[in-house]
Order: structure tokens, then C-alpha cells, then sequence
């Protein structure tokens, strides 16, 4: 019988004195990263019995409204990318990469 591994990612919020967060701080030691400083993160898990997202979306006080539009950019198009993966739906996977160049373009966070 093979052997379970488990696989541990911590999360650190460091807060101001109002809990703003000022600070947060990542390790994953199965992919070498150890307190590994962000800006900001969004976590999505899946509740089954209840059927609905649980999500803790934290971004740093310090964190520039320009960065802000880039990184929601760059989740929708991961988030079309892993639809894509669990769904094999390449319609829907176009229409939503499709919002996610009109994003761009609106913001004008596109690639010239």
C-alpha cells in the first residue's frame, strides 16, 4: 500500500493596529518557498455540503491600484485557464478569455 504525503501551505497576516493588513507572508515547503512576501492573495476553497465559496481575499495597504488591476487580470486568465483544465468546455474558456482581453483593453493593462 503506498504511503500518504501530506503537504502543508501557511498563510501569515501581519496587521496595523485598525487589523489593516500591512504584511503577507507565504511558505510552501514542498515548492521551496519559505516566508515569501505578497502583496496580495486571493483563496477560493469549495464547501460541498454547503455548495458555496468560502473565499478570504486579503491585499496589503501598501499596494499600488496599478499592481491591483494587473493581478485581477492575471486571475481571470488563470481562472480561465483552470476552468478549462477541470471542464474541457472550450466555448465557455473562449467567451471568458475573451472578457478577460476586454478587461485589459478597458484598463489598459493589455500587451502592446
Amino acid at each position: 500500500m503506498a504511503e500518504n504525503h501530506t503537504s502543508e501551505i501557511k498563510l501569515k497576516v501581519e496587521l496595523d493596529e485598525n487589523r489593516i493588513p500591512e504584511k503577507l507572508l507565504w511558505s510552501a515547503e514542498d515548492g521551496g518557498i519559505n516566508n515569501e512576501e505578497a502583496k496580495a492573495m486571493l483563496l477560493s476553497v469549495w464547501d460541498s455540503n454547503s455548495q458555496e465559496t468560502l473565499r478570504i481575499d486579503l491585499w496589503t495597504k501598501d499596494m499600488p491600484v496599478d499592481e491591483m488591476r494587473k493581478f485581477f487580470h492575471q486571475t481571470l486568465v488563470a481562472m480561465s485557464d483552470t476552468f478549462y483544465k477541470a471542464t474541457q468546455d472550450e466555448k465557455m474558456t473562449a467567451t471568458m478569455k475573451d472578457f478577460c482581453d476586454y478587461f485589459a483593453e478597458k484598463l489598459e493593462i493589455a500587451k502592446k
